[in-house]
């Protein structure tokens, strides 16, 4: 594999582990009573992760973080409309590792899952229009 090849199958990657994420939230909130935080957390890793697919795709570096708004600006060298549009984004952020835990009670409400799905879904269009047309696979 050349170095081409090689960025294009770890942007794959990315790109497949964040719909996978997606998929699990919209299964979710599918159901009669969601478990709002569950979709909340996968929403988070989606945006996290398309927004890793954009940066390895550009070839930009980025330690471990889950800060959104720490990729959104990563991102923004690459493309400064980054932090204009995906704003909202960094909403998302506490729904990482906070979320998780039972010592921080965070339980969001369905409006607020719905709204993560939403973001999650415009950064996935936003991102995927950023990237090189033919570059992703059909997931």
């Amino acid at each position: 594999m050349n170095r081409d090849e090689i960025i294009e199958d770890l942007v794959n990657k990315w790109i497949n582990k964040a719909e996978k994420d997606l998929l699990t939230a919209e299964r979710e909130l599918s159901f009669e009573d969601p478990i709002t935080d569950i979709i909340c957390f996968h929403c988070q890793q989606t945006v996290e992760k398309y927004l890793k697919a954009f940066l390895v795709y550009h070839q930009i570096y980025f330690t471990k973080t889950h800060r959104i708004m720490d990729l959104l600006e990563l991102c923004a060298t690459e493309d400064s409309s980054f932090k204009d549009e995906l704003e909202d984004a960094d909403n998302l952020t506490d729904y990482a590792v906070e979320i998780r835990y039972p010592d921080v009670w965070l339980e969001p409400g369905i409006e607020d899952a719905k709204e993560a799905l939403e973001i999650a879904k415009k950064v996935k269009g936003f991102v995927l229009n950023k990237i090189k047309p033919g570059l992703t696979k059909e997931i």
